[in-house]
């Protein structure tokens, strides 16, 4: 066999191979997919069978649910039924007892205007009948209803008069022991526990020479040096025929004090003329001004007092060298600053703020030969301007009365300067204005009607008053008294107290023949 046809027979083979496998295979598949649908037929089947099993069973459980919710609600709506019959029957129940409460009511107006008819017929009588009986009060009395209600007003009037004067007799009695009796402890115990000298000054100064010869080179040639002096210092020098002795007089005090320390210098020094006498007049000036810084703090430490501008001290201290009806400031502020702060302890006060206002109170007055106004007004603008706190310048302000005092500071410092002031010794006056404030006291408490004649007595520390008895009577006097002395108050100045004390008395003369 040659090889072609075995290649031929081979390939021939081999297809033919292919062909039956492919055959094969697809009888095989065929078979495969016959059996693949049988058994998705078979499961379609039993699904359908199941899903109608399943609404069956669904369906029939929905029912009973559906039975069980009916039965349920039917039995709510025959509860429900129920208790709507039952609030039906209330309702009527509360009806038929509001007809029955109506019928009541109707019942009662008919009575209550029945009895209204009667009073309205009773009032017509009883009001005819008081007219009657008032026309006939009228005409045994001989008044009209009006003039015997003026009588009646005017009489209420004079009780109701003399019972307020009664219950304010006895209130202000009662408050006046009290408020007595602590005042007087109080202040007794300030005064007690500071206790000052008082020496009164005078506008003059003394300055002690070696001899006559000396008045002679104080002169100087044709009176120059004396000239020089007196210019200098703004004093005035006496020199008279009182041996050993110069005068120096000024009302300003520390002029009069920087002359005397230089004249005191150039005595020492002997060296007499105008250039001399300017170079000690300017140490002179040192030295005070030295002076008056060294008392202003010894002040501040003296009184406890801490934290003032050192411009504050300084003006303190030149109040050393001021004095007030002759008695020195810085001692009367230091005074009055150790005082408040007593009074201020007892009271419960804050004695740091009274000691404070005690020492500033008169200020202004270091400043009122340089500067216009009042010492208070100086004294507030100084508080203001080195930034006190407001309730010391008000203090500052007020105690002096210009304005009316509103905190116990206030009232604390208004008494401690009244005491330092009213002190025995403490200050001075002169004859003339001494008369005068007693007669104007006398002035003051005789301007009221009723008053026969006044007495000023006790230096002006009392002032009696008699009335007459036929225009006041003791109720009259109690209000009169209290006028007076609220009028002193507000048109006087004084230190310390007034009494006022009104005197009723009445005399009846008869002769036995």
């Amino acid at each position: 066999m040659d090889p072609l046809s075995l290649i031929i027979g081979i390939v021939g083979g081999a297809v033919i191979g292919v062909v039956v496998g492919v055959l094969i295979r697809k009888a095989v598949a065929e078979k495969k997919l016959g059996a693949a649908e049988e058994q998705a037929k078979r499961i379609l089947e039993d699904a359908i069978k199941n899903a109608e099993t399943t609404k069956k069973e669904a369906i029939f459980s929905a029912k009973d649910e559906i039975f069980q919710m009916k039965k349920e609600a039917d039995a709510d709506v025959k509860e429900r039924r129920k208790e709507v019959s039952r609030l039906e029957r209330r309702v009527a129940q509360k009806e038929e007892a509001l007809d029955t409460k109506l019928e009541n009511i109707e019942k009662k107006e008919q009575a209550l205007a029945d009895k209204k008819a009667e009073v309205e017929s009773l009032k017509d009588k009883v009001d005819k009948t008081l007219e009657a009986q008032i026309a006939t009060l009228e005409r045994i009395a001989g008044l009209t209803k009006e003039e015997a209600l003026a009588d009646l007003v005017s009489r209420l009037d004079d009780e109701m008069k003399h019972e307020t004067a009664l219950k304010i007799s006895e209130y202000e009695e009662r408050f006046r022991e009290e408020a007595d009796a602590k005042a007087k402890n109080i202040l007794s115990l300030a005064i007690q526990r500071c206790a000052a000298d008082h020496v009164s000054e005078i506008a003059i100064s003394v300055v002690q020479i070696p001899g006559d010869e000396m008045k002679g080179r104080i002169i100087g040639r044709e009176g120059r040096n004396i000239r020089t002096i007196e210019n200098l210092t703004g004093v005035e020098l006496i020199i008279d025929d009182t041996p050993d002795v110069i005068t120096v007089s000024g009302f300003d005090p520390v002029r009069r004090e920087v002359a005397r320390i230089a004249l005191e210098k150039l005595i020492a020094d002997g060296r007499i003329h105008p250039a001399r006498i300017e170079e000690m007049v300017e140490k002179a000036r040192r030295e005070v001004d030295n002076v008056i810084k060294q008392a202003g703090e010894k002040a501040v430490f003296e009184t406890g007092v801490h934290g003032l501008h050192p411009e504050v001290i300084k003006l303190l201290g030149r109040m050393k060298y001021r004095t007030s009806y002759g008695q020195n400031v810085l001692r009367h502020s230091i005074e009055v600053s150790m005082l408040a702060g007593v009074i201020a302890d007892e009271l419960g006060a804050d004695v740091n703020a009274a000691k404070r206002a005690g020492l500033l109170h008169d200020i202004g007055k270091a400043l009122t030969a340089e500067a216009e106004g009042s010492h208070i007004q100086l004294g507030v603008d100084i508080a203001k301007k080195y930034r006190e706190s407001k309730e010391i310048i008000h203090a500052i302000e007020a105690h002096h009365g210009d304005v009316e005092p509103e905190t116990i500071l206030d009232f604390i410092i208004q008494a401690a300067d009244a005491i330092s002031a009213a002190r025995p010794g403490a200050r001075r006056e002169d004859v003339e204005n001494y008369i005068k404030r007693l007669q104007k006291l006398e002035e003051v408490a005789g301007g009221f009607e009723g008053v026969e004649k006044t007495f000023a007595i006790q230096a002006g520390r009392e002032v009696r008053i008699m009335v007459k008895p036929e225009i006041i009577n003791d109720d009259k006097m109690k209000l009169l008294a209290r006028d007076i002395a609220k009028k002193i108050e507000s048109e006087l100045d004084y230190p310390g107290q007034i009494k006022v004390n009104v005197i009723r008395e009445s005399r009846i003369t008869d002769y036995a023949k």
